[in-house]
């Protein structure tokens, strides 16, 4: 056994003695995945009172916090699962609050750059957030024609990691080149889901109106 298996069988280890905790509680799923949000609101909020001076302390406090956060946005499902509380419902109300979680954070990088003056950086993040809703949403109107539309690379988690990376590292610089790479790589996702679909509906007869 390597030393990352080994790692990786203890986070997991670790991963299923917290959910089977949380199990224990009878916490509702849902409940969780609003947890997740909040904790992401935190993290806004440090992104957007950071300043010129305290950025890189504050990012990485950001960071941590959205670390947190992904906790909550790991076990969710699998409390719901070790429950049996798996809803339809469930599913949507969890993709909805990644939703606001993935905008939240947009947001607190919005106001600080603003508050910085950094007027470009302002244009990029407002791209990114839309770009990052729209791998989303083409996702999911695909999958309401034709099914399954799972490609491209940059879904939810890779943005998360980014966004952590950058969060955590940014007495580095790094968070700027983070969201180049969201903007530039979101819309490729987008292109090519949208290649996709069309691809995969040529073939489809006209939806009636």
């Amino acid at each position: 056994m390597t030393w990352t298996s080994a790692f990786g069988r203890a986070c997991g280890w670790l991963l299923d003695r917290i959910v089977h905790g949380l199990a224990l509680t009878r916490i509702s799923p849902n409940a969780l995945t609003f947890i997740g949000l909040v904790i992401n609101i935190v993290a806004a909020f440090l992104f957007g009172h950071a300043n010129a001076t305290n950025a890189g302390r504050m990012f990485f406090y950001a960071g941590m916090v959205i670390f947190g956060a992904g906790l909550f946005d790991m076990v969710d499902g699998r409390v719901a699962r070790k429950n049996n509380q798996v809803t339809v419902f469930g599913s949507f109300f969890d993709s909805v609050i990644d939703r606001y979680s993935d905008v939240v954070l947009f947001f607190g990088l919005l106001v600080y750059y603003g508050r910085i003056n950094r007027f470009r950086y302002v244009v990029l993040v407002a791209f990114v957030m839309v770009t990052s809703l729209m791998v989303s949403y083409t996702r999911a109107r695909a999958e309401a024609l034709i099914g399954s539309c799972k490609v491209g690379f940059m879904e939810r988690p890779e943005r998360i990691v980014l966004i952590l990376l950058g969060a955590l590292f940014e007495q580095f610089g790094v968070m700027a080149p983070v969201l180049w790479v969201l903007a530039v790589l979101s819309t490729i996702t987008v292109i090519h889901r949208i290649q996709y679909t069309y691809q995969n509906t040529k073939h489809l007869a006209p939806l009636s109106q």
